[in-house]
């Protein structure tokens, strides 16, 4: 058998067949091709999209984008929350709100989708990468705190954060729940705080997911969620931001309009805007989701619970399965004080060939 052009030797082809079995048997496909995620529509996605039709509201103002929000922001606990188009162009305002300029620096991680370093890009700022944690798949606390002590100095007018290599400023840092995992967020939150680093919290995988009882997205200054359509939520294309502070969700709101200044007939813009805002027909389709969310998320845990099993019953010590050194194959499970949505599921391989 050859994977990715290379012969697999007869131990870990018969390994690699197991697995194929098991994912086959799980999802009772014998042959053809199993997708990576399906979006399921089973609630009032038709009722809702045909009153939205129907209401000929299906741009960029209408109940459902309101009603969406407020849903959203009620299920997380955040102050409120703004509807975007997509989770990428939430996460680049995000970041413009959060006072990232050209020529500063934004921390982030490098296991992370390309959107978190394209948002940062689009500010012409600089993305520095720190390593994650094995047990998270998440930003490293201890390697951030590292990195800051070795590699920064304050402005003595300001007290902003400068990296003494570069002498740029630093203005955000970007840690990300992969995979849906939490991680150590609180302690993210805790250092940055100390050296001046506003937090924009990439939760776009992590609807559903909590770190100590709390929802994913609220820790930081501003959290960024995203319905794509390969999401545990889809409104076909979106994303939403999530906010502590009403005032600055308010700006966020009239930046994704086009920073249009509210009138009867005039057409007048007070700043640079951005056409941003989620259809109400997204936001329709989103809402009927929303509803479904605890039946998507035991689904999601009872897969998990499946993978896991598989994966510990392979492994030499069942009891530690999370020793990626005892085991050629090692399955992600929620770390420490957190409740994962089990977006997808992950496996990390001892060797890369």
């Amino acid at each position: 058998m050859f994977i990715c052009g290379k012969k697999l030797n007869k131990p870990v082809e018969k390994e690699y067949n197991k697995i194929v079995q098991f994912i086959r048997d799980l999802y009772n496909q014998p042959e053809g091709f199993i997708p990576l995620h399906e979006p399921r529509f089973h609630g009032n996605e038709k009722i809702y999209l045909e009153e939205c039709i129907d209401s000929t509201f299906v741009s960029s103002v209408g109940k459902f984008v309101d009603l969406f929000e407020e849903e959203m922001a009620k299920y997380t606990g955040a102050t409120k929350a703004v509807a975007c188009v997509n989770g990428t162009n939430a996460l680049h305002l995000a970041l413009k709100l959060a006072g990232v300029e050209p020529d500063t620096e934004v921390i982030t991680q490098p296991l992370t989708f390309i959107a978190t370093a394209n948002a940062i890009s689009y500010c012409n700022a600089q993305a520095v990468f720190i390593d994650v944690d094995k047990d998270t798949l998440g930003l490293s606390p201890e390697k951030l705190e590292n990195w800051l002590k070795n590699s920064v100095k304050f402005d003595k007018t300001t007290l902003k954060p400068i990296n003494k290599l570069t002498n740029n400023p630093i203005t955000a840092c970007v840690p990300m729940h992969t995979y849906g995992h939490p991680c150590r967020i609180d302690e993210i939150v805790e250092i940055c705080t100390k050296y001046n680093i506003s937090v924009v919290e990439d939760a776009a995988e992590s609807l559903g997911s909590f770190y100590k009882n709390q929802h994913t997205g609220t820790f930081g200054e501003i959290g960024v969620l995203s319905f794509n359509g390969n999401k545990i939520l889809t409104t076909g294309g979106g994303g939403m931001l999530l906010f502590k502070d009403e005032k600055l969700a308010k700006k966020a709101k009239h930046l994704t309009t086009q920073a249009k200044v509210s009138h009867p007939w005039e057409f007048a813009h007070d700043e640079i805007g951005y056409n941003y805002r989620m259809p109400n027909i997204n936001a329709a389709l989103g809402l009927a989701q929303l509803e479904q969310l605890p039946k998507f998320l035991k689904s999601k845990r009872k897969i998990a619970e499946s993978y896991k099993n598989f994966f510990s019953s392979c492994h030499p010590d069942p009891d530690n399965y999370r020793d990626v050194e005892g085991s050629s194959l090692t399955f992600i499970t929620e770390p420490k004080n957190a409740k994962s949505n089990y977006w997808l599921n992950t496996i990390i391989l001892k060797k890369q060939n």
